[in-house]
């Protein structure tokens, strides 16, 4: 395997690393909770959200005590919200277990809820300072890159294989320094189109050597994306919304949205209030357009308020009161179409 420089890496590292939150004073709680945010979220979006939840959840016993609902209010926005859920399962799995407290061991973090390869390593690293590696995809990068690895890095033989490298470049001193180095190298200049220019590594690169970094690592196809036409039926009566709180297993669980319907032609809703909810409802307007991304899908959102003139019972979703929307935690799509009825009509109290 090729030979990383590790001084220069370390030199580097110390001399460039970003002050970021989480750095500061980096306990088992505080990188669990940093590490679990980071997954498939950028980190100028993550320091925001991980300052507010340590101020609300400032220990594992606060994160075990709470609602699950305010811990994914608290998360809200941030996507992927089972990484949220996982974090309670977790909190209360400590809270049983161990005290509170995150174990110092591969096998003990391994049975916490929601715990993969990569945050057990990054736990053991930056909270415990162990010889551990924790490889993402920034590491990925670098070193696929710096070895000029060409397989499929999908497969599970290069997924061994750079793990075994990034194990065996870690020096017996101070190694949490290399493994947050390598990760900091990959999300700030061995990025998607690398700054080759800027890296300490550049001179050992055999990926730079032979012409070839820009096109590594190598990935099997992606999952494609599937577009999405909903029908959403934004439903009034009086103050109070007509809303769906998303089922356990479900790909929105535990977030409200409005009813909606797959399709493109608006007079679904009219249907589906007076045909299956019986509601006795007028139309008032159509709501701006919202796109609204998640997982693999993209869908366009095109609400439509109407008024309910009772608040009959509807089967799965309830009749919550305009004031309480912004103390539940809703999907990024329906969201955005409150902020919508909000700034479209400001004379509504929420």
């Amino acid at each position: 395997m090729q030979k990383l420089p590790v001084p220069l890496l370390k030199s580097w590292f110390v001399n460039s690393r970003r002050d970021l939150p989480w750095r500061k004073n980096p306990t088992p709680y505080a990188v669990w909770i940093s590490e679990v945010m980071l997954q498939q979220t950028q980190v100028a979006v993550v320091i925001a959200y991980f300052e507010r939840w340590m101020l609300r959840f400032p220990t594992v016993m606060d994160l075990a005590q709470a609602s699950l609902e305010e811990v994914v209010k608290l998360w809200e926005g941030l996507g992927y919200y089972s990484r949220a859920r996982s974090l309670h399962r977790g909190a209360q799995y400590l809270l049983q277990h161990h005290g509170g407290n995150l174990p110092s061991t591969p096998g003990e973090l391994e049975k916490i809820p929601g715990l993969g390869p990569y945050t057990v390593g990054a736990i053991l690293s930056f909270a415990f300072r162990k010889k551990a590696a924790a490889v993402d995809g920034n590491v990925v990068r670098v070193l696929t890159r710096f070895a000029a690895m060409e397989e499929d890095v999908a497969s599970s033989k290069a997924k061994k294989w750079i793990w075994d490298y990034a194990q065996s470049i870690l020096p017996e001193e101070e190694p949490w320094l290399v493994v947050e180095g390598l990760i900091e190298l990959g999300a700030t200049v061995c990025t998607r189109q690398p700054k080759c220019f800027a890296c300490p590594l550049s001179a050992n690169c055999l990926g730079l050597k032979k012409g070839i970094s820009d096109l590594l690592p190598m990935k099997s196809k992606k999952v494609p994306i599937t577009n999405l036409t909903r029908q959403v039926a934004v439903v009034k009566s009086g103050e109070f919304y007509l809303l769906r709180k998303g089922k356990k297993g479900k790909l929105m669980a535990d977030l409200y949205e409005f009813p909606y319907l797959e399709g493109e032609d608006r007079s679904l809703v009219h249907d589906l209030l007076a045909n299956t909810f019986k509601l006795s409802a007028a139309f008032i307007e159509e709501l701006p357009t919202v796109q609204h991304s998640f997982t693999r899908y993209r869908a366009t959102l095109y609400p439509s308020l109407w008024e309910a003139s009772k608040r009959h019972e509807v089967e799965g979703y309830e009749w919550i009161r305009a004031s309480d929307l912004d103390q539940l935690p809703f999907s990024a799509g329906h969201r955005k179409i409150i902020n919508s009825l909000k700034s479209h009509h400001a004379h509504i109290t929420y």
